[in-house]
């Protein structure tokens, strides 16, 4: 796979002489957080800003994701830049990759991928710590925009594999929120119908412990029908995914 770099990153990244891969890689920057090392590589996340614009740059070595078709392994980092094409492709909101590549040096694997920033954006677990202050058309702004992404996610017949607070950003746009996901590591086609989406859903609901029964359902009705649906077919909808999605946060909780 050759270098990747947006047109609209391309004049700034070589304004800064930041357009190749050594470059990248040699820049120093101070870490966000800690390390990944699990892998039996590392994996790290630094901070750069270039006039104005934030920007996330990521650098990892030997730190591999398998699967059927790449037995021996690639990059993690290879793996997210496909599927932020692929989002974009689908019309799936989610960040933006402004520059990508991957090196074999040494018998080892390095890989760099740099994302925009979400500056002006907050994440869901920051909107779900401040829950209980929130006016109820907030509260219904942001469950629509989470319902919406989730609706539009498995529409395309994707499943993020990751849809946790942490990983739903969303933005106010007026009375509403508009909504996007990062992270997109785990994504992978629906293979199992409802199954698959179900157990997509299950962990937000679980890392959502403030929402209110009403609220579950407000979220599932924007998820299954566009807006919050209050027919008695619509109802009997709402109530089959809340009782499954209830069945699997139970047995997850039980273990």
């Amino acid at each position: 796979m050759s270098d990747f770099i947006a047109e609209q990153d391309r004049a700034v990244l070589e304004r800064h002489g930041l357009n190749d891969f050594n470059a990248l890689w040699a820049l120093e920057l101070e870490v966000v957080d800690e390390p990944n090392t699990a892998r039996g590589g590392w994996s790290s996340v630094y901070r750069l800003d270039l006039e104005g614009v934030g920007y996330y740059l990521k650098r990892q070595t030997n730190y591999l994701t398998h699967s059927l078709i790449r037995p021996f392994g690639e990059p993690t980092f290879a793996r997210e830049f496909r599927n932020i094409g692929r989002y974009r492709h689908l019309g799936i909101p989610a960040l933006q990759a402004a520059w990508f590549g991957q090196r074999h040096v040494d018998g080892q694997w390095r890989a760099i991928l740099l994302t925009r920033a979400l500056d002006d954006w907050n994440d869901l677990e920051y909107w779900l710590e401040q829950w209980a202050q929130l006016d109820a058309a907030q509260r219904r702004a942001i469950l629509t925009a989470c319902g919406q992404l989730a609706r539009r996610l498995h529409a395309a017949r994707q499943v993020h594999g990751c849809f946790y607070p942490k990983h739903i950003f969303l933005r106010a746009q007026g009375n509403a929120f508009e909504a996007c996901l990062i992270d997109l590591e785990k994504t992978r086609p629906v293979l199992f119908g409802r199954k698959d989406k179900v157990k997509d859903l299950e962990p937000l609901l679980r890392r959502a412990p403030m929402w209110s029964e009403a609220e579950v359902r407000e979220l599932l009705g924007v998820y299954l029908h566009g807006e919050y649906a209050r027919g008695d077919s619509d109802s009997a909808r709402v109530d089959a995914w809340n009782q499954r999605l209830g069945q699997r946060r139970g047995k997850k909780r039980a273990r």
